[in-house]
């Protein structure tokens, strides 16, 4: 499945990708709908502190689990691509992303 991302970069979902997703953060199979509206529509995007071609995509929903933060990230290179999806409370430290103009 193909996601176009708020920052005009299309990113994959692939179906090995989904299923680990969903067997390491099964709290997430009623969420899987959402990953389009955080990709498109982010509350905040964060560079990886590891890998700076690894951007997470943060959007608040306030009901899930009392109100927590969906987080998608991809890594950005020739084929870009959702690595993970997981469901925290807070956004992470790391320097906020600026789009390149």
């Amino acid at each position: 499945m193909k996601y176009k991302t708020t920052i005009g970069v299309s990113v994959e979902l692939t179906s090995e990708r989904r299923k680990h997703i969903l067997s390491k953060h099964p709290e997430l199979l009623g969420h899987v709908s959402k990953i389009k509206k955080v990709l498109s529509n982010p509350d905040e995007i964060r560079v990886s502190k590891l890998d700076n071609q690894v951007l997470l995509f943060y959007k608040y929903f306030d009901k899930i689990l009392e109100g927590k933060h969906i987080v998608v990230t991809i890594k950005t290179n020739e084929r870009s691509f959702v690595l993970t999806v997981y469901i925290t409370d807070k956004i992470k430290a790391g320097e906020k992303y600026e789009k390149e103009n």
